[in-house]
């Protein structure tokens, strides 16, 4: 069976791991504007000369571990699919009824490593970070003999989320690849990686998606969505189902439109309306944590838009309508250097948040004031 968790019951297992209401990457059937990765692998494979190890790079939600999937699931139970005139497969696409095609779905297949955070019995969450004992087998695994057809497959997802001490234990893996055996590595943020890691690997960068293919997905996935609502997901997404998705579900289209709406008011700021604003994240619990992720997300993404229509010279896309000519008139009245000064007050006012415990619908408070006094 595929190696790298504990013997807790699968389904909560697998609910905690992957607590979304659409599929995981190992089931995701299909894989959406990623067609020349898909080729790239399929080429290298077909070359005889496929690399022992893959890096696979770009932002979260793009779809990197379902493209990993997709090509692990083709490695083990997929290449007996001939193309069109019989000179080989044409694609990663496998049939449903494949050899082996359940077990890999299943995480199961006895060719497979599922490397990736584990439970922590203690506290029933999962651990923070992937820990040296969860890298424990990988390299006996990866050298072993395959059990039911030509390749071993480990899948690391995510890379980002290794310590030092399982990275360096995943770097001794890549130092001796064995025949036959093959090691792809989802990386959100490969700048962040043992550069001894990224040289061993082959790069493959995926791209964001375009925000029509991203509109048009979360209509497949949310289909009681409206229409302005999806292109407003897609472009707080930048180009990331995943995290058009994950806005979707924790309602953080609304929360944008009230944080817009407390921006509109500059420069001289509806206080009551702010005071509004900042007492729902003075609340505690799974679903305040939610909003204060989100809101953390939306204030960078919105800040940073600021900043590179200025460069640019152009004016944001509204994404809500109260939006709408509302960065041009901040970025008149203030210098692009002063409203740098205020972000970065901003940012380190969020991030600081949650790391000395500051009261949190003060920071909102603040971090509001602090753009106004830019504008003064």
């Amino acid at each position: 069976m595929a190696r790298g968790k504990s013997s807790a019951d699968p389904a909560e297992l697998e609910k905690l791991e992957w607590p979304y209401d659409w599929p995981p990457p190992w089931r995701t059937q299909r894989l959406v504007g990623h067609d020349d990765a898909e080729k790239t692998m399929l080429a290298a494979q077909q070359s005889g000369r496929l690399h022992h190890a893959w890096l696979l790079t770009g932002p979260r939600g793009i779809g990197k571990a379902t493209l990993a999937w997709r090509f692990a699931r083709f490695l083990l139970c997929g290449q007996q699919q001939g193309g069109l005139f019989g000179d080989g497969p044409d694609s990663l696409d496998v049939a449903q009824d494949a050899p082996g095609r359940a077990l890999v779905d299943a995480r199961s297949h006895p060719d497979l490593f599922h490397l990736r955070r584990s439970l922590n019995h203690d506290t029933g969450r999962m651990r923070a970070e992937i820990a040296v004992d969860d890298v424990r087998g990988l390299g006996s695994f990866m050298h072993m003999t395959p059990a039911m057809g030509k390749w071993r497959v480990a899948i690391v997802d995510s890379a980002d989320e290794m310590n030092r001490n399982s990275a360096n234990a995943v770097l001794k893996v890549l130092e001796e690849p064995p025949p036959n055996a093959v090691l792809l590595i989802v990386s959100h943020a490969p700048g962040r990686l043992l550069p001894t890691i990224r040289s061993r690997c082959r790069r493959l960068a995926l791209q964001p998606l375009a925000d029509e293919t991203v509109v048009r997905l979360v209509g497949d996935h949310m289909p009681d969505t409206k229409p302005e609502e999806r292109l407003a997901l897609a472009r707080l997404a930048e180009g990331s189902i995943g995290r058009a998705l994950e806005l979707a579900g924790a309602g953080s289209l609304e929360l944008y439109r009230e944080m817009v709406e407390v921006l509109a008011t500059l420069p001289e700021l509806d206080m009551p309306r702010l005071h509004a604003f900042a007492e729902r994240f003075a609340k505690r619990g799974e679903e305040a944590n939610a909003d204060w992720r989100s809101l953390n997300y939306l204030f960078d993404g919105w800040s940073k838009g600021l900043a590179r229509h200025w460069a640019l010279g152009t004016e944001a896309a509204a994404i809500v309508p109260s939006e709408s000519g509302l960065n041009g008139r901040l970025l008149a009245a203030a210098s692009l250097d002063r409203w740098m000064t205020a972000w970065e007050k901003v940012a380190e006012l969020l991030s600081r948040a949650d790391a000395v415990n500051l009261d949190r619908k003060q920071t909102v408070l603040g971090s509001f004031l602090a753009l106004q006094t830019a504008m003064r």
